[in-house]
């Protein structure tokens, strides 16, 4: 492998290694890390194209399994290293690796009693792992004679060994004796809570082991980035710890996040469980997409990257508008079925209804704003709010708020009566007393919680219409205008929901968000979400 092909970090973990080599007070064992790597060939691939296949060590793989198990504090001494770090894009194997090293420190370590643990945020999310594991027992007849598989745990009787998914319930893990734990996704755990009961747990046992592995976060105040932080230090030679083991496969800052030498760089398994063809096809999208540049980098490259960004190019936005413009695809939607949503963020600005119309993917939008401070206003923002109420494009109402008996007459005279509105989204937190009275009035109510995991599927369906240029807005001013201020928010999986820029107060929203919503019950409309998430109102 070419030295300028290799991530920067990854090229510090190997050179640690060498100066490692030329100590005389730590010992290598070369028979050690060899029977380790050697074992994963005894484990079964369980899915995909080599399932019944043997799990043969990827080079890097093998780098970190012989280091975990090869290094020694002596000749003939307990295992070096206490904690490890391992940090790589997505899709590049980290369960199947972690799996196999689940099984083998559990049965295979020689630790009678030995307590190992796949830990997560979530029980669900630590069955990933657990369940590859079982899956590899049950696929392998010499595990499978050893190993005695239940829903909830793999374990040896005779020798007390068991392996066994726990969540970050840190109240109902008092008592544990680990001897290893993999936590997995470190950068999901909002809180530092089950790494600190895990890490006290090992004091009983001899060689313990903590593995963390994870792709990079954008908290940059989490107990994650403190572990990557830490590695990176110990990687440079800043910092010594001959307890931690660090690996991190991340391409460089200044590279160049569109190449395929980047890819690369920060992929390890490209080629082999990391598809060339599907990184190329993100890219793509990301290019238009700025939103998506960030989970692209943070998921694909193992970059540290912010929560917020720019959500589109506009340009690709404008390419969207169709071949009429929106006040013809008003007149062209009537009696067309629609979703609507509807945002009212702030009474002294702007205010939005949102029609989607998904047999058509044509989005209308209507807007309201105070008619008092109108001069200020339109300062402030740096648009012709004048100009868009004389196009239509904008409803003044009069008075220093926004007049919502006045968007209640419109919802109920107008737009019920010229499309078919089968369901109105709102947010609680700011429209309730409307929403009552538009129940009164005969509308179906549905009350969106305003979360990532609700919104993340409808700006994944807006982005992948915008993309393939089939949303048609028809040119609307202010919806133009808004979709360019549009940020978007994400979580730790890459999930993602529209928002305003952080301290902006000149730069609106409201129709896009109120899109998000009524794309977001269009989709959930023939399945319910749960009741803590949203709640349907219906005339009586």
């Amino acid at each position: 492998m070419r030295r300028k092909g290799v991530a920067r970090l990854v090229k510090l973990a190997c050179a640690r290694h060498l100066r490692d080599l030329k100590r005389k007070d730590i010992y290598f064992d070369r028979a050690k890390a060899a029977w380790a790597i050697e074992f994963f060939s005894h484990l079964r691939h369980s899915k995909g194209p080599k399932a019944g296949m043997p799990f043969i060590l990827e080079p890097w793989q093998s780098f970190i399994v012989g280091s975990l198990f090869g290094w020694r504090t002596s000749k003939g001494g307990p295992r070096r290293f206490r904690n490890a770090y391992v940090e790589v894009p997505r899709k590049n194997g980290k369960s199947t690796m972690s799996a196999g090293l689940a099984i083998l420190l559990a049965f295979f370590d020689d630790e009678a009693g030995a307590e190992v643990y796949i830990a997560a945020t979530k029980r669900e999310q630590a069955r990933i792992v657990f369940e590859e594991a079982q899956r590899m027992v049950r696929v392998s007849p010499s595990l499978k004679k050893r190993i005695t598989s239940f829903v909830g745990n793999l374990h040896v009787v005779a020798t007390a060994q068991k392996l066994q998914p726990l969540g970050a319930d840190a109240d109902s893990m008092d008592g544990l004796n680990i001897h290893a734990a993999i936590v997995d996704e470190l950068h999901a755990h909002k809180t530092r809570a089950i790494v600190d009961v895990l890490e006290t747990a090992t004091s009983a046992r001899t060689q313990p082991l903590i593995f963390y592995i994870t792709t990079a976060g954008y908290d940059r105040h989490s107990v994650c980035w403190e572990r990557h932080a830490y590695a990176e230090r110990l990687l440079d030679g800043t910092l010594e710890d001959d307890a931690t083991f660090g690996f991190i496969s991340a391409a460089d800052e200044k590279d160049d996040w569109r190449k395929p030498a980047t890819w690369r760089k920060a992929n390890p398994n490209l080629g082999v469980s990391v598809s060339h063809e599907d990184l190329e096809r993100k890219v793509r999208r990301a290019v238009e997409i700025p939103a998506e540049q960030n989970a692209f980098r943070r998921l694909h490259l193992n970059q540290w990257t912010e929560q917020e960004t720019r959500w589109l190019d506009v340009a690709v936005w404008n390419e969207c508008a169709g071949p009429v413009g929106w006040l013809e695809l008003r007149e062209l939607m009537r009696g067309e079925e629609c979703f609507l949503g509807m945002d009212l963020a702030s009474s002294l600005d702007l205010a939005g209804v949102t029609a989607w119309f998904p047999k058509h993917n044509v989005v209308l939008p209507w807007a309201w704003i105070p008619e008092a401070g109108m001069r200020q206003r339109i300062e402030r923002d740096r648009v012709p709010y004048d100009q868009w109420i004389v196009q239509g494009a904008v409803f003044a109402t009069p008075g220093e708020v926004t007049d919502q008996d006045e968007i209640q007459r419109f919802v109920v005279e107008t737009l019920s009566q010229t499309y078919q509105v089968r369901e109105i989204a709102y947010d609680a937190w700011n429209a309730t007393q409307l929403a009552v009275r538009l129940t009164a009035a005969g509308a179906t109510m549905v009350s969106l919680a305003q979360t990532i995991s609700m919104m993340a599927e409808a700006v994944k369906r807006i982005e992948s219409l915008v993309v393939s240029r089939k949303l048609q807005h028809g040119g609307h001013p202010c919806l133009g205008w808004q979709a360019s201020n549009c940020e978007t928010q994400s979580d730790s999986y890459g999930n993602r929901k529209l928002r305003k820029p952080d301290r902006s107060e000149a730069k609106r929203v409201d129709n896009m968000v109120a899109l998000e919503m009524a794309v977001s019950r269009e989709i959930r409309a023939e399945q319910p979400a749960p009741e803590e998430l949203m709640r349907v109102d219906r005339v009586g």
